[in-house]
């Protein structure tokens, strides 16, 4: 059998230059934001401009190399686990190393300066540097690939300077005649100008540097001019470098002699002022890309700056033990080598000149695996999957129960998939379950897919392959939980936003009943002789109960005036094998209220379903029942009661919006939550102890329009 896996993009449409009415100017010129690129990497790499990116990376490598080799520097290939961290703990990886703690590199520092300390006199290494630091920014990672040198010194520490230099003039030399025709591909998606250096590259003090800022009226981020003695912030450096490019029309140059506050244990200090260093920053189009400098080589100097930042020496034994034999005067630099490629090209991300790239996102945490309703209805391990060497053909396979499988992964909206108006679409390998309503021309989808987390990828793409063959309908999906909404917005590409939000209680806190107000309707409504009952539910409600119950909703529908906004029909009985019944009866035994309580997926406990007061039932019936209500679920062990959704204040856009667009989305939710009055249901639930928990909406780049609101609208009404 042949199996057609769809693809989030073409790498067609993913070459295409096209630039977004939301898009910015500068960046990539793509209809494919870089989001959804990096969560389908694979896809994305097989682009031309990805191919070119890492053609130049490995290029860079070899000049980098190249260069290094011809001015007699050993390569060395220094231990990525090391007993104590290189700089400060703060920032390392700590791993368990056979039961004893141990440190990922975050650079090679230590080895570098300790094969120095051997005699090595000029050393270079190409190797991963691992940082611990929860930077989400556009230039940071957690792990890259160092591109770091060390070399012992004759009389000052700008020899290793002039090397460096020498050797970044020659990438960019070589980048830009070696690889030309895979500069130009990248810069039909990155438009840049070429980087322009000098044959003599501008290297200025740190104070002249800071100077020149202040001079400009530029003043940092809390609004006072930049200090020169504490480091340059990121915004700091961009300004800096648009004064230098000014002043003296390069994209590269040197800032010499750092402030000690802004540089680690080990270097050097500047011998005519102790507040600065023997260190310098190379900068490319106003961000840095290397730290270097002169290491301290004398022992005790060195091991009091150690304990001055709380490393105690004997920790870095075999380390010391160079400086104490003897080493001589050396100083070294390390530069990121994405970091280069981002900044030579201009690609706005340092992910992109990753090939997998390594951030504080990286490696989110699974969901707690919670234990199953309904075993027999799992999407993870299907029946016709449970037995060893048995697989039943797609066309013989028994699907779970759809009520099954709400109970065991199911949210609020899952609980109205019963309705005829709701079509059901199964996925033949897992079992699991799509609802969709046909409205015109669009395909509404309410809730989250009946299946586990981890296979909502999958699910989602193969339904949407089957919805386009089948069907020809736009999908517009609804009220759905961040997880969803991360499938379709990073790795799918959709637009997304969140005007509503589930309604949620902790049943165990009973928040309502310490509410005043809540507190005297419950006594008024006991005062009023109203009582509750709950029904037994392991038998079937008995008919008569039923019968009651239904003229009760028929009362209380011929009460409802308008146009009223609703997901499905009242059905009070539908699927009562997962479903909690109270009843409330007045002193005459007429029933003037109920709460019916659907069970949902583990992790989302319980659903509110209804909770209705009738026509004529005393003051105080709502929230003496749904109080009651609550207090069921906490009894039955559950955490967490959903009322369904409700209005959110305010819209808030999710991936891919900006601009005019949700302008004028929000003034149209706006109205629509005026003219319904939407927020008056939240109110009481708020009294209730409810907290709002955001669900989301996503729909296709250009697959909403007013075409797209007035099918949802339809959807939602009932005149």
């Amino acid at each position: 059998m042949l199996t057609i896996h769809l693809v989030p993009f073409s790498v067609q449409e993913a070459e295409l230059t096209i630039l977004d009415d939301d898009q910015k100017v500068e960046g990539r010129q793509s209809q494919i934001p870089d989001r959804v690129r990096l969560s389908n990497r694979i896809m994305d790499l097989r682009t031309a401009a990805s191919q070119s990116i890492f053609r130049i990376q490995a290029g860079v490598g070899n000049l980098f190399r190249t260069a290094l080799d011809d001015k007699r520097f050993v390569e060395i290939h220094s231990p990525k686990l090391q007993g104590a961290a290189t700089e400060s703990g703060a920032s390392v990886f700590k791993v368990n190393y056979f039961g004893r703690p141990a440190f990922l590199a975050q650079s090679p520092q230590l080895a570098k300066q300790m094969a120095i300390a051997s005699d090595f006199e000029r050393v270079y290494e190409i190797g991963a540097v691992f940082r611990a630091e929860n930077s989400n920014t556009h230039r940071h990672l957690t792990e890259y690939t160092g591109l770091d040198l060390e070399m012992a010194i004759e009389e000052h520490y700008h020899e290793m300077m002039d090397v460096i230099d020498e050797v970044l003039k020659g990438i960019f030399k070589g980048v830009y005649t070696k690889y030309r025709t895979e500069v130009e591909i990248i810069k039909q998606q990155f438009p840049s100008e070429d980087l322009v250096w000098l044959e003599e590259t501008p290297r200025i003090p740190f104070t002249d540097a800071v100077k020149l800022l202040n001079d400009s009226g530029w003043l940092n981020e809390e609004g006072e001019p930049v200090s020169a003695l504490e480091d340059l912030a990121t915004r700091d450096e961009i300004r800096l470098g648009e004064l230098m490019k000014e002043k003296f029309k390069t994209d590269y140059y040197i800032l010499d002699k750092f402030p000690r506050s802004a540089r680690p244990f080990y270097t050097m200090p500047d011998a005519n002022d102790p507040r600065y260093t023997n260190s310098f920053d190379v900068f490319v189009r106003g961000q840095e890309i290397i730290s270097g400098g002169q290491r301290i080589h004398e022992s005790k100097m060195l091991e009091d700056n150690m304990r001055l930042v709380g490393i105690d020496p004997e920790d870095m034994a075999e380390y010391m033990e160079g400086f104490r034999w003897g080493a001589p005067p050396h100083a070294g630099c390390g530069v990121g080598l994405e970091r280069i490629v981002m900044l030579i090209l201009k690609l706005g991300n340092i992910r992109l000149a990753s090939l997998f790239h390594r951030d504080p996102k990286s490696f989110p945490a699974k969901p707690v695996v919670q234990k199953l309703r309904h075993p027999e209805a799992d999407t993870l391990r299907p029946l016709w999957r449970q037995e060893r060497g048995r697989e039943v053909a797609p066309e013989d396979r028994q699907m779970p129960d759809l009520y099954d499988l709400i109970a065991n992964y199911g949210d609020a909206t899952a609980t109205s998939w019963g309705d005829e108006r709701y079509q059901i679409w199964r996925h033949p390998d897992t079992g699991a379950a799509v609802s969709y309503v046909p409205e015109g021309h669009y395909a509404i989808l309410p809730g989250d897919p009946l299946c586990d987390v981890s296979q909502y990828y999958r699910v989602v793409v193969s339904f949407l392959q089957w919805l386009k063959k089948e069907t020809r309908l736009k999908p517009l999906w609804l009220l759905i939980s961040p997880d969803l909404e991360q499938v379709l917005g990073e790795r799918l590409g959709w637009k997304t936003l969140s005007c509503v939000a589930e309604e949620r209680v902790d049943p165990n806190k009973k928040t309502a009943e310490s509410d005043p107000e809540v507190a005297r309707k419950i006594r008024r409504a006991q005062n009023e002789g109203v009582k509750l009952t709950d029904l037994d539910h392991n038998v079937p409600v008995p008919d008569s109960i039923k019968e009651r119950c239904n003229a009760r909703v028929k009362d209380w529908l011929s009460g409802r005036k308008g146009t009223q906004i609703h997901l499905s029909n009242i059905d009070l009985f539908r699927d009562e094998k997962h479903r909690r019944y109270t009843i409330a009866e007045d002193k005459e035994g007429t029933i003037v209220g109920i709460a019916v309580m659907a069970e949902i997926a583990p992790r989302r406990g319980w659903q509110a379903k209804y909770t209705l007061d009738f026509p004529n039932a005393p003051s105080g019936t709502i929230e003496y029942i749904t109080t009651h209500a609550l207090t069921v679920a906490a009894n039955a062990g559950v955490h967490t009661v959903t009322f369904g959704g409700g209005a959110a204040p305010h819209l808030t856009p999710g991936h891919h919006m900006s601009g005019a667009k949700v302008k004028v989305l929000q003034a149209t939710y706006d109205a629509i939550v005026k003219q319904f009055n939407l927020a008056r249901k939240s109110e009481f639930r708020e009294k209730m102890g409810a907290v709002a928990d955001p669900i989301w909406i996503a729909y296709p780049p250009h697959g909403l329009g007013s075409r797209g609101i007035k099918a949802i609208m339809r959807f939602f009404q009932d005149e």
